[in-house]
């Protein structure tokens, strides 16, 4: 990998979960940073958060803005993590979903490509794609070469979006996609299944609640932490050459393995009593094995930190002393 040497970023979504953790460690390497946010009061969040970084407000549906921040920006780098990460919402608002995670990107993109015209200066350009473009693959675990051939609205947006940087990087550009598998933090919203899980069982170990509410529990996933990630993707836009990275542990685990371990941490063995299934939360689709083979990522020296049950304790631990008031 190269020397890191000062960059000018440009990071989209920079308040959500990986967006955070991206500026914050951009920050704190030293480089110049400016997050996209989609709303005014996100870029004040922003900015009380990261005083040190340039918060602006733009969205990618909007090509004449996306145009004009990039020529202001002038970046080196810029990390595409804006949109909304909801599978389940992609089915409410499956047009929303196709223009702004879909053709978006390409948005973002062609600013980028037309600033390096004009101004002789190379960006380079990291996409967060995802295992959704997978769908529900036959071949296990996914790499880079599997088929994609997506089941969602939100997978058929991202498929879209991943086809054009290569497009791009065929162009000569250096554009890269970062499929990411699901990861996840403390800094994950409830309406995550992980979260969603780590927030409810730290409820009833408070006697707060008395049971949590469930889909399809038995469906698999590779479930990494995001700050990891994050590092994966920064790893990626420093690489010697453009590509397609599959971002994953290689570890497949049920969502009935994360409720299991959610229970033990809290020193709850038989945790069934405590589970509901409600079938209002299966989605009309849902891939049944999703699981990433990194061996290329690990080429640029990357692994993870945190292992599957170091990650469920530490966002059971984090909604504990979050209900508790205590300083984490």
């Amino acid at each position: 990998m190269n020397e890191v040497v000062q960059e000018r970023v440009l990071v989209t979504g920079a308040n959500g979960q990986d967006g955070t953790y991206l500026v914050r460690r951009l920050v704190h390497e030293g480089h110049v940073v400016h997050g996209m946010c989609h709303s005014p009061e996100g870029a004040q969040r922003l900015r009380v958060t990261f005083p040190e970084a340039m918060a602006h407000v733009a969205d990618l549906s909007d090509g004449d803005g996306i145009a004009a921040l990039v020529a202001s920006v002038e970046p080196t780098h810029i990390y595409n993590l804006a949109g909304n990460t909801s599978v389940a919402r992609s089915w409410e608002y499956p047009a929303e979903t196709a223009d702004v995670l879909g053709v978006g990107p390409i948005r973002l993109i062609e600013a980028a490509w037309k600033l390096a015209e004009r101004t002789g200066n190379p960006v380079r350009f990291v996409q967060a794609s995802s295992a959704e473009i997978f769908g529900d693959a036959t071949m296990v675990p996914q790499d880079e070469s599997t088929p994609r051939v997506p089941v969602t609205p939100y997978g058929v947006a991202k498929s879209f979006a991943h086809e054009m940087v290569g497009v791009y990087r065929q162009r000569g550009m250096f554009a890269s996609s970062a499929i990411l598998f699901n990861h996840e933090s403390p800094q994950r919203p409830v309406s995550f299944v992980a979260r969603k899980i780590s927030q409810e069982v730290a409820r009833i170990s408070l006697g707060l609640s008395d049971k949590l509410v469930l889909g399809n529990i038995d469906v698999h996933r590779d479930w990494g932490y995001a700050p990891d990630y994050v590092d994966a993707m920064l790893r990626i836009g420093r690489a010697d050459a453009a590509g397609d990275f599959v971002v994953a542990t290689g570890v497949s685990h049920t969502v009935r393995e994360f409720v299991q371990a959610a229970f033990a941490h809290i020193g709850i063995d038989h945790w069934e009593s405590y589970v509901v299934i409600d079938p209002a939360f299966y989605r009309p689709a849902d891939p049944k094995e999703l699981v990433g083979d990194p061996s290329r990522l690990r080429a640029l020296g990357w692994q993870p930190s945190v292992d599957f049950t170091q990650l469920v304790s530490l966002m059971v631990d984090s909604d504990l002393a979050e209900l508790t008031g205590v300083a984490g």
